[in-house]
């Protein structure tokens, strides 16, 4: 870069007296003009250069990863690893006063203690003033996008829960997590019922999202396949985000029958229905597609959750039906994401959620 002494050397009035000598022959103007031209064309291009903005970095699945990145993830593509996964990770005691909940912890905490995938459920909420009257001031919330289990405004505790949760609220404590763990990917499930211009609103005031956001589109998974975890992190987009809804992928928002397999999400009232079929009649849980092959999300909770029941069928029971069912009707493939309710409960057999996915992370 060109210092300020040079660029005073080559201000009008230094240029004027270098050039005295010269001003005797036609030929010496000649020169000393050229001279002038030229110096001064290397100046205006050099603070040019210093005050142009840097190029935009090309996202590319070819990032070259760094050290930490290599050695928390090593060489695993992103559909090569498993992830502990918390069904209606949004349902529970701490975030808000739900009278039946899938989760003890609050979505942070799920984070911190591990878990990397996280299903919600988004619904619009139009403000009602009839709902701030008879609570007393309580539920005055602006419409927005907020996570409900059901209708927004049918059974407080039940169907929505106060303080409401934000659909944005609950981006920003992901976000946030990742930003202050940035060796560490999540990905977020969205059982949508919000419209692709809501969605993109609540998601558009999410601080820090834009540049973590994971967009299959601009890495080429559909041809090359997915990209090396780490990868991922030396890139810095670390947070995927998968939607029922087909209509958004422009906003980086993932079509999950586009991307993933998955098997049918219950089972059953008593916890006996181990059979892992298909979510999807049409796309069975070991397609093959030609360079590409879709993420396995596996569902193992029952239709009403309960502390009884999630310790009964986290352990042992998890493990053996990846083992002897998932896997096989998989095609030979692990799960990638293993979705549990009440995910740090189990069977006392010494498996629990934690453990399996450790387990299948440290698998061949």
């Amino acid at each position: 870069m060109i210092g300020m002494d040079m660029m005073r050397w080559w201000s009008p009035a230094p240029r004027t007296t270098a050039c005295a000598p010269l001003r005797r022959t036609g030929r010496h103007a000649f020169l000393c003009v050229l001279l002038l031209t030229l110096l001064g064309t290397a100046a205006t291009s050099a603070a040019s250069a210093g005050a142009r903005a840097p190029s935009p970095v090309t996202v590319s699945a070819g990032t070259r990863p760094t050290a930490a990145a290599t050695a928390r993830w090593g060489a695993r593509r992103l559909d090569e690893v498993a992830f502990l996964t918390t069904h209606n990770a949004f349902t529970n005691y701490e975030d808000s006063r739900w009278s039946s909940v899938n989760q003890a912890e609050s979505v942070r905490a799920q984070l911190d203690n591990g878990v990397r995938g996280l299903s919600l459920d988004t619904h619009w909420y139009e403000r009602s003033t009839w709902l701030c009257v008879i609570s007393f001031g309580s539920d005055c919330y602006p419409s927005d996008v907020y996570l409900c289990h059901g209708d927004c405004k049918t059974f407080a505790g039940a169907t929505y829960a106060l303080p409401r949760q934000s659909f944005q609220g609950t981006m920003q404590t992901v976000v946030d997590f990742l930003a202050a763990h940035p060796e560490e990917v999540v990905t977020v499930f969205l059982e949508d019922y919000v419209s692709a211009e809501q969605l993109q609103q609540s998601l558009g005031r999410v601080r820090g999202l834009p540049e973590l956001l994971f967009r299959a589109d601009e890495w080429g998974v559909r041809q090359n396949g997915w990209p090396k975890v780490a990868d991922l992190v030396t890139a810095g987009k670390r947070l995927l985000i998968f939607s029922d809804r087909s209509d958004r992928e422009h906003l980086g928002v993932m079509y999950d029958k586009a991307w993933t397999v998955s098997n049918y999400w219950s089972l059953g009232d008593l916890g006996n229905d181990l059979a892992c079929v298909s979510r999807w009649s049409d796309l069975p849980l070991d397609r093959q597609e030609p360079g590409f092959r879709r993420l396995f999300t596996m569902s193992h909770h029952r239709n009403v959750p309960t502390v009884l029941t999630a310790s009964l069928d986290n352990g042992t029971k998890l493990r053996n039906r990846i083992a002897e069912q998932c896997r096989t009707a998989a095609g030979g493939r692990t799960p990638n994401y293993v979705s549990v309710d009440f995910h740090r409960l189990s069977d006392g057999s010494g498996h629990t959620p934690a453990s399996i996915v450790a387990e299948l992370n440290a698998g061949p």
